[in-house]
């Protein structure tokens, strides 16, 4: 198997949350909550008594996080100013769902200064720049940004939607091809990710996301401090995972 350290991030969204009790406020990805911590764990127990998913025997990776222990959390609705993740993938505002994710573990990102959509967005999308490596130029992985509800308010108070904050994070971060070279100071390069003879021009620009479709969402965690986190995903390449949500039916 793989020798990376993704595990896969549970998003719960919908009517059900309350009701079982899972936490999507403050320590989010902590302990302290039984329906965030029993279904993340439930998952990884099937993952290794079913799929065999062992350290050291089928499951390889190099780290691992602590995700593989459990990882689960619950959107932030009710702080949101926007429509709720699962919505956005096509699913009703009442019906209940879940998504994994083959992710990281989070990298926090902190800003406390910018009180503009536009400021903070390019604070989270440059913090964004160094995901996987800072010469990693596309990403070609999906990535999931968690908003924190305060800078979600900061979004939501100057009028721009999900759709504003994934266009700003593709057209904005951006870097010149020759500086994602392999030189001296770093033998990671971008130029693999182009076939021979389809290499741009060393001023082209090359941006960290490959397209909107890449970007995924959602507001969680705790309505006090300005900070987010942002997930890649699995793998850097064409060849990774693609996250997957389906509704819950059948509740009793």
């Amino acid at each position: 198997t793989s020798t990376h350290f993704s595990a896969p991030l549970i998003v719960v969204n919908g009517p059900i949350r309350p009701r079982i009790g899972l936490n999507c406020s403050f320590g989010v990805f902590g302990p302290g909550h039984r329906a965030n911590a029993t279904i993340g764990r439930a998952l990884r127990l099937v993952m290794i008594n079913v799929g065999g998913a062992r350290p050291g025997e089928t499951s390889m990776s190099t780290f691992g996080h602590p995700g593989r222990y459990t990882y689960c959390i619950g959107e932030h609705e009710e702080a949101s100013p926007w429509p709720p993740y699962h919505v956005e993938r096509g699913l009703g505002p009442e019906d209940s769902a879940v998504t994994l994710f083959a992710g990281e573990a989070p990298h926090g990102i902190s800003d406390h200064a910018s009180r503009t959509a536009r400021s903070l967005a390019g604070s989270l999308g440059w913090s964004m720049a160094g995901l996987w490596n800072a010469k990693h130029f596309p990403l070609y992985s999906h990535t999931m940004l968690v908003v924190g509800p305060e800078h979600a308010r900061t979004f939501g108070e100057d009028g721009w939607s999900k759709e504003d904050l994934k266009r700003h994070l593709f057209e904005t971060v951006r870097v010149p091809y020759r500086t994602l070279l392999p030189d001296a100071d770093g033998g990671e390069g971008t130029n693999l990710r182009f076939g021979k003879g389809s290499e741009p021009g060393p001023d082209a620009l090359i941006p960290k996301f490959p397209s909107l479709d890449d970007l995924h969402i959602v507001v969680s965690g705790g309505t006090a401090g300005r900070f987010s986190m942002a997930i890649p995903g699995w793998l850097g390449t064409r060849n990774g995972s693609t996250p997957v949500t389906v509704a819950i039916r059948n509740i009793p």
